[in-house]
């Protein structure tokens, strides 16, 4: 009897599998129009289309939460310009947010409030995703001009980073990375951090260097912390720091110990504990995800693969997976085969990886930019793989 059952089992759920494959047609992901679902023909995971509307969508940059009340937001580009969206992550329903007549820049969710903040030339607004209510809230002075990064958790303060106007015309004048970059950097023009009070509308420049300053995000729990990184060459910086805007204490994360060795695109843990950033030791040759304890300082790393490393990482919401946007072979790793969306699963001082989706299609100049959603359960991110730009999500479990 328990082997008829066990029988019975196994064959309802080989139907349940093979009903799930022909719903869902197993196929190569890009070089031709997609499905709005469809199965990885080389990783067998799910890849489905959050994207549903006309025009480019691209999702919010790797560290930047765009999560709130089982809704994520992003940007498309359509008929009204340059707008914001959000999508239901459950029923995939999509809204438009935003009807400004101008070109927007930010990408910041208030995890408080579900208001979306962001900036128009001088003025930075916030338009609750759910009420549609649109708000001005802080006009920049004509003699300080600067663009919003970041909002701290309990949704008081925003901060960002300034340039001096002499490195604004470097920028300017040589608008491609490859131009500006180093130039910039050789520079030592003065930069500043800066916050701005929401309710009092006061701006306060709290830190200046002669250096070039951004990367800036605050905690996702501390409202006084704030990271921010010496831009430049990785290779030539002590890159990730963070400073607390009420005491002005600023505090280095990684110091780097061997010529040649770089840490950046960094990010913060859920739990505001860890910051986490792109570790290799040397430039190109091994390979690291590191993190470094906030308040003891304490470093762990999980080395991977020349051929999983992604231009950037990030961390699952119960900080047990990470996951990688993948690359093509112009990218820091030279790699060969890392053109995938990856899954990691830290095993000892190591990553196991898992390919969820298969990029050869995707041109990589658009950068992924993975995000873990908020049940854990799917990696989402931007392409181009099918001619435009959409925004996708990777089923993690496996068909």
């Amino acid at each position: 009897m328990k082997y008829i059952t066990r029988c019975v089992v196994l064959s309802t759920a080989l139907l349940i599998q093979n009903f799930i494959l022909k719903a869902q047609p197993v196929m190569e992901t890009g070089g031709q129009k997609m499905p709005n679902e469809w199965i990885d023909k080389d990783t067998h995971h799910k890849v489905v289309k959050l994207s549903r509307i006309e025009g480019n969508s691209l999702s919010f940059y790797f560290h930047n939460n765009p999560f709130w009340g089982g809704k994520m937001v992003f940007y498309n580009t359509g008929k009204e310009g340059k707008q914001l969206f959000s999508v239901d992550l459950k029923t995939l329903k999509t809204e438009q947010v935003t009807h400004q007549p101008a070109p927007m820049t930010g990408e910041l969710v208030g995890q408080k409030t579900g208001n979306v903040y962001y900036q128009i030339q001088d003025t930075v607004y916030s338009t609750n995703i759910n009420t549609k209510e649109t708000r001005t809230l802080f006009v920049f002075p004509k003699n300080y001009r600067g663009s919003i990064a970041t909002i701290n958790a309990d949704e008081t303060k925003f901060a960002g980073s300034r340039a001096s106007d002499e490195q604004k015309e470097i920028l300017k004048k040589y608008p491609e990375k490859s131009e500006f970059f180093n130039r910039i950097f050789d520079a030592h023009l003065p930069n500043d951090l800066f916050t701005i009070d929401i309710k009092s509308k006061k701006l306060n420049k709290i830190h200046t260097e002669n250096t070039w300053l951004g990367h800036v995000q605050f905690s996702p729990v501390d409202p006084a912390l704030l990271m921010f990184c010496h831009e430049g060459p990785w290779h030539k910086v002590d890159r990730i720091w963070t400073i607390n805007i009420n005491t002005k204490e600023v505090k280095l994360m990684h110091k780097r110990t061997m010529d040649m060795e770089i840490a950046g695109h960094e990010w913060l843990a859920p739990d505001g504990k860890t910051i986490w950033y792109d570790l290799q030791q040397p430039r190109s040759v091994k390979f690291y995800v590191g993190g470094t304890n906030i308040n003891t300082l304490k470093e762990t790393k999980y080395e991977l693969q020349r051929d999983e490393w992604s231009i950037h990482f990030n961390i699952s919401p119960d900080e047990k997976l990470f996951c990688g946007d993948g690359a093509n072979d112009t990218q820091v790793a030279k790699a060969k085969d890392a053109m995938w969306i990856y899954l990691f699963t830290p095993q000892g001082n190591k990553f196991m990886s898992e390919k969820l989706v298969n990029m050869k299609h995707h041109g990589y100049k658009l950068e992924p930019n993975v995000h873990f959603s908020p049940d854990g359960k799917w990696i989402i991110f931007r392409a181009n793989f099918e001619g435009s730009e959409g925004v996708y999500a990777a089923e993690i479990a496996r068909r």
